[in-house]
């Protein structure tokens, strides 16, 4: 299944989780999405990203989000990926993702009189933010890769967004 269609759906079972444990879940699924969107870039991706997706794909430790408890009764959606077709679109959309499970996170940390609760949704919350940040630094190349690009001349010198702003 394509990236965005996973991210779709991910961003939709989030807003759809009624319990904690329900977000927690979807965290991890979130995780687990973002390292297999990092595995694939890592390989297929762009030249410029490859170094920050292969970082992707290691967020998490040694085990990484694939493996967590909480996944193993349905399984994590990640494993449906099988192409990432516009890397930049993906991207962003992951990055919106893994903010909305962020704040999501924080607000079931906040909540919660648990202490093994509270440290997952710390645990999850910082394995968000770290593959944000990964996100964003691809984005970023691929943002400088699009402005050092050479103009198209089938587009003329301007290129095909001019007059557009």
């Amino acid at each position: 299944m394509e990236a965005e269609r996973l991210i779709a759906a991910g961003r939709h079972a989030l807003a759809q989780s009624g319990t904690a444990l329900d977000i927690v879940a979807e965290a991890w699924q979130a995780q687990a999405l973002a390292q297999a969107i990092g595995s694939h870039l890592a390989l297929c991706g762009p030249q410029e990203v490859r170094g920050e997706a292969r970082g992707l794909s290691e967020i998490g430790g040694g085990q990484g989000a694939i493996d967590h408890p909480v996944l193993r009764t349905g399984g994590p959606r990640a494993a449906q990926l099988t192409e990432v077709t516009d890397a930049r679109v993906a991207l962003t959309a992951l990055g919106a993702l893994l903010g909305e499970v962020g704040i999501a996170l924080v607000g079931v940390a906040c909540a919660t009189d648990g202490e093994g609760l509270y440290w997952q949704c710390i645990e999850a919350i910082d394995a968000a933010d770290e593959s944000n940040d990964r996100v964003r630094g691809m984005l970023r190349r691929l943002a400088i890769r699009e402005r050092d690009r050479p103009p198209d001349p089938a587009w003329g010198r301007t290129g095909p967004t001019a007059g557009l702003s």
